[in-house]
C-alpha cells in the first residue's frame, strides 16, 4: 500500500518501492483523512502515474461522488467507503441533482420521486414527502431506503464513468454529472 500522507517525497519513495513487486494490484492509502480534496488530488497526481498502469489501483476510504470522479480521472480503478451507507443512516441522499437532506421541511409535501433518473425501489415507489415522514418519525425503513438508493446511485455513477471512458468522453460525462449537482445548489 502506497503511503506518505501529503509528503511528495515519501509518496514517490513508497510508490517506487511497491512498483518493484509484481502485485495483482496496488492500494493507495493515507489520503481522504482530512487533507481536503485539492491536496488529495495533488497527491494522486503524484502517486498514480508511478504505479503500473496495467494493474488495478485501489484508493482506500474515498467516498463522495465528486471524489470518485476526480480520482478516476487520475487513474484510480477501485474504491471502498462507508459514505453511501452512512449518508443513508443520517437522512442524506445522493442524487443526480446533488445531496438532499430528507430531514429538511422543504420535503414535507414533495410528491416527486427522490431522483427521477434512478430506477431503485426507493425512487420508483416512494415520494420525497414519504421519505421525509419516515426520517422524521424515526422509522428504520427511512434509512434503509436511503441506503439502498445511495448504493444504487453510486453503482450508476460508476457504470456511467466506465461507459464514458470506453467511449472516450469521460471529461464530458463528469461535466454533465457535476452540472446536475449545481442545478440543485442554484435552484
Amino acid at each position: 500500500m502506497v503511503q506518505g500522507n501529503v509528503y511528495e517525497d515519501l509518496r514517490k519513495e513508497s510508490a517506487a518501492a511497491l512498483g518493484e513487486f509484481d502485485f495483482e494490484g496496488y492500494a493507495i492509502g493515507g489520503l481522504a483523512v482530512g487533507e481536503g480534496q485539492e491536496m488529495m488530488f495533488a497527491m494522486l497526481d503524484i502517486t498514480a502515474p508511478l504505479l503500473p498502469e496495467q494493474k488495478p489501483r485501489y484508493l482506500m476510504g474515498v467516498g463522495t461522488p465528486d471524489d470518485l470522479l476526480g480520482s478516476v480521472a487520475r487513474g484510480v480503478d477501485m474504491f471502498d467507503c462507508v459514505m453511501p451507507t452512512r449518508a443513508g443512516r443520517t437522512a442524506r441522499a445522493f442524487t443526480s441533482h446533488g445531496v438532499f437532506n430528507l430531514r429538511n421541511a422543504r420535503f414535507i409535501d414533495d410528491g416527486r420521486a427522490l431522483d427521477e433518473n434512478c430506477a431503485c425501489l426507493c425512487c420508483t415507489r416512494h415520494s420525497r414527502a414519504y421519505l421525509h415522514h419516515l426520517i422524521r418519525a424515526e422509522e428504520i425503513l427511512g434509512p434503509m431506503l436511503l441506503t439502498t438508493h445511495n448504493l444504487t446511485y453510486y453503482q450508476s455513477l460508476m457504470q456511467g464513468a466506465r461507459a464514458a471512458i470506453l467511449e472516450n468522453r469521460y471529461d464530458v460525462y463528469c461535466a454533465q454529472v457535476r452540472a446536475g449537482w449545481e442545478e440543485q445548489k442554484n435552484g
